[in-house]
């Protein structure tokens, strides 16, 4: 699978673009700005755009989802039934942090917890993970799990958001994520990779001893 990372826009979100090396077919989570950088990411690797995938609808990691709409006509724009509301509230979410986005498009699709989609031979397990928002999800690949704004390298997601609940997102993490092999790569939604291994060991807020 081909894998391409970006931090976008102000706040440095992490975009991923995946896409099927036999077949071409792409996705990408969390398009949260800058669209054209995107694109160009895509059009260098010769990718067509089939998932646009949302870890969650703030609006950090959705604010380019018109735009890659509009690019896209035929890409499938996906996010948890739990959050979707968010996506036509963008324009309203930003300002409170003075900045500015879009309103993203309805789903497409409403993800849900233990469900799989796929872009050409590439399958992502859906996993439900609330706790930063109520329809957080990851993305479960060959590569790793791609967990949005749940765990960070040493950290958590916060939890003052509307929607957000600590012990919500401590058991999403133990339960669901901490279940998988200590050297899985997780691709989180700002700053660096880590494995699931690392933050056992040494998250302050979820560490299991």
């Amino acid at each position: 699978m081909i894998l391409k990372s970006m931090a976008l826009g102000p706040i440095m979100a992490n975009c991923y673009v995946l896409g099927c090396e036999n077949t071409r077919e792409a996705a990408v989570i969390d398009p949260g700005e800058e669209a054209e950088r995107i694109l160009d990411a895509l059009n260098e690797e010769g990718l067509t755009l089939k998932l646009i995938l949302n870890t969650h609808g703030h609006f950090d990691h959705v604010g380019a989802n018109r735009e890659l709409k509009m690019a896209v006509p035929g890409a499938q724009l996906m996010i948890h039934g739990d959050d979707a509301p968010m996506l036509g509230q963008l324009a309203h979410s930003a300002r409170m942090f003075g900045m500015q986005a879009e309103n993203s498009p309805d789903p497409d699709r409403l993800l849900q917890d233990k469900e799989a989609v796929s872009f050409g031979d590439v399958k992502l397990d859906v996993v439900h993970v609330p706790g930063h928002s109520p329809g957080g999800v990851a993305f479960v690949s060959d590569a790793g799990i791609f967990v949005g704004d749940t765990l960070f390298a040493g950290s958590i997601g916060r939890t003052d958001l509307p929607g957000g609940n600590f012990d919500t997102l401590i058991a999403s993490i133990q339960n669901k994520l901490f279940q998988y092999d200590d050297d899985t790569p997780v691709y989180p939604g700002h700053m660096g990779p880590t494995t699931i291994g690392q933050e056992k060991r040494f998250n302050p807020f979820c560490a299991i001893r």
